[in-house]
């Protein structure tokens, strides 16, 4: 055999990392059952949306109408394909981040005569392979789109090539981590929080783009694989740039933005595997921390002791020390603490800027309310991402460090430390929920206020009977928010210390908590979402899920035109109705975290000696 033949297939095909991490990999029931959930969810998908494209007439459908139906069903399952692979490849890829937790690990990998390039690759190649398994085993999915017609073979295929770029830039992001040994098993959260608010970020700036009244594809296009997607399977309603009319990287972005987003997402992912290998070899990117004397001005600031030292300022415990303990230990750093305020300094000011922009006419009513739902979007799915990495690590941490036996040592009873655990992660995520909830105060008061005098705070209603203007921001959204977020998140906190105490590591407690609370929140929104325009009852099921309830709250003649098309009336109706499901939806979540804390505190005991002594 030649020896660039051996040496290319010790690299890629036979490389050994790559065959170890597919032959365990396969024999992993939990992966088995990621794939089945991948598809059975993509199937009842495709089923649904054909049965509703096509089956609604209540006779025979036209071949025109079959045809249609199964353009728009393509169009969802392409779209919930994407945010699927978005959602699983952080955790196929969660192992490679972990491994830099344990640094015998790599202290053993190199001292095998494998080079820095089969390190890499096989890391690389070894758990994307879980994921572009996914992507083929939903092929013949895709496939019998094409017997109804209107689903041309190359957008299959194109729709295939975003994912599948997607899935290697989150893999190679992922390997860039673990190779730089900068970051610990715990930052397999941080993808998901990345993920979300880089797709939300350029999304917005897409839409702001078209501020002008200019509808199409822009620079943000090929740099969002939804975007992306979107250009290619929407042209009409997202068109592109006419062949020929751009020249050079605007030509790449404005006509071909499928192109664009898989050129670039792949050369991103070519440098960053290219520095990887520079570095594995190297001990990666960390370096020890050099220690200075005394304590810097900005550490006495939060009051934290000198970095590295023995000693730190006495603090005072609260009278749960579960609880103290908990909400403290996030602010133990001073990069935590500057993320957390960071996060609630810059959201206020966007939140005040947002209001001050549509008061001063920089933009309009439409893209005030626009922003704001992207917005109040965003901040609730970053801390709902944070509330479920903190509490899904409280208990499933302390096991694998050992401090759990120390705990279990004293006094302190499995109420005392289920409570403590909820109570303090709450405590430290009540500032980072005053941001939504804030953003919403601010805009209610302005519309409050009509406008601070200046009006036009209102929205017209063209459906009712008799003319009807609506409140473009309903003006106690921020106080009715507060009932709907702050126990959703109190629900998501206790959900992660289920998974987190019947957990052996981090890691499973983390993918099941978002697994669990994915479905349940998408399932009640889903449901909200599709009844929130029945008369009466619709603006109560709406308050259920807090995405709902934010579109009913900025978009309420949209939401709740059941409601409103009754008239005048209908308004109030709807503000009464709403605020009554906040209630109820607060009164749900909280009667479902008591239920599961009185099962947790009863079966404590038994769980914690079942796992003891697992690492």
């Amino acid at each position: 055999m030649p020896v660039i033949l051996r040496w290319f297939l010790r690299l890629v095909p036979l490389n050994p990392i790559a065959v170890r991490l597919v032959q365990n990999g396969s024999r992993r029931k939990s992966h088995n059952l990621i794939r089945s959930a991948y598809l059975a969810v993509l199937i009842v998908v495709l089923l649904w949306s054909l049965l509703l494209g096509a089956g609604g007439g209540g006779g025979a459908p036209s071949y025109r109408e079959l045809a249609e139906a199964g353009a728009s069903s393509f169009t969802r399952i392409a779209y919930l394909q994407i945010a699927l692979i978005c959602i699983l490849a952080p955790v196929f890829m969660a192992s490679a981040i972990a491994q830099e937790s344990n640094p015998k690990t790599w202290d053993i990998l190199l001292t095998t005569p494998l080079t820095a390039g089969q390190i890499v690759l096989g890391n690389l190649l070894g758990r994307l392979l879980f994921i572009l398994a996914l992507l083929l085993a939903s092929l013949p999915l895709f496939a019998t789109t094409q017997y109804f017609g209107g689903v041309p073979a190359s957008s299959i295929f194109a729709s295939y090539l975003v994912a599948g770029c997607a899935a290697l830039l989150v893999g190679s992001i992922a390997i860039a981590l673990s190779v730089s040994r900068i970051v610990g098993r715990r930052a397999v959260f941080t993808f998901y929080v990345v993920v979300v608010s880089y797709l939300a970020i350029t999304a917005a700036l897409d839409t702001l783009s078209h501020s002008t009244g200019k509808s199409g594809v822009t620079w943000w296009t090929g740099v969002n694989p939804f975007l992306a997607l979107r250009a290619l399977l929407n042209p009409a309603s997202y068109p592109r740039a006419e062949a020929g009319t751009q020249t050079g990287l605007t030509a790449l972005f404005l006509e071909h933005p499928v192109t664009a987003w898989c050129v670039a997402s792949s050369g991103v992912s070519l440098v960053l595997l290219v520095v990887s290998t520079f570095t594995v070899r190297a001990g990666g990117l960390q370096r020890a921390a050099t220690r200075t004397s005394g304590v810097p001005w900005y550490r006495r600031m939060m009051g934290l002791g000198a970095s590295g030292s023995e000693y730190r300022p006495p603090r005072t415990v609260s009278s749960n020390p579960i609880a103290w303990r908990e909400a403290a230990a996030r602010n133990s750093t001073f990069w935590k603490i500057l993320a957390r305020w960071s996060f609630v300094v810059l959201g206020a000011l966007g939140g005040v800027g947002l209001v001050a922009a549509l008061h001063g006419g920089g933009i309009s009513k439409a893209e005030f309310r626009q922003i704001m739902l992207a917005v109040v979007w965003t901040e609730s799915a970053v801390i709902t991402l944070i509330a479920i990495n903190m509490a899904a690590t409280a208990v499933s941490r302390e096991r694998e460090d050992g401090t759990l036996d120390l705990i279990l040592t004293t006094p302190i009873t499995p109420a005392m430390y289920l409570s403590g655990k909820l109570r303090g992660l709450i405590a430290y995520l009540l500032p980072l929920l005053a941001v939504p909830i804030g953003t919403l105060l601010a805009a209610g008061l302005y519309v409050l206020t009509d406008g601070l005098g200046k009006g036009g705070v209102t929205v017209p209603v063209r459906f009712t009977t008799v003319p009807t203007d609506v409140p473009m921001v309903l003006p106690f959204a921020g106080l009715t928010a507060a009932l709907v977020l702050i126990p959703f998140i109190a629900f998501c906190v206790m959900i992660g210390l289920h998974w987190s105490l019947k957990s052996k590591g981090t890691i499973g407690s983390v993918v099941g908590t978002v697994g669990v609370v994915g479905v349940i929140a998408g399932i009640v929104g889903l449901c909200g979402w599709k009844s929130a325009d029945i008369q009466g009852i619709g603006p109560m099921l709406a308050a259920l899920n807090p995405a709902s309830f934010f579109f009913a709250s900025i978009f309420p003649e949209a939401a709740m035109s059941g409601t409103l098309d009754t008239g005048p009336g209908g308004v109030a109706w709807a503000r009464v109705a709403l605020a009554i499901g906040a209630a109820c939806a607060g009164a749900i979540h909280m009667g479902v975290v008591v239920g599961i804390r009185a099962a947790l505190v009863r079966s404590f005991d038994f769980t914690v000696r079942k796992l003891a002594g697992t690492r």
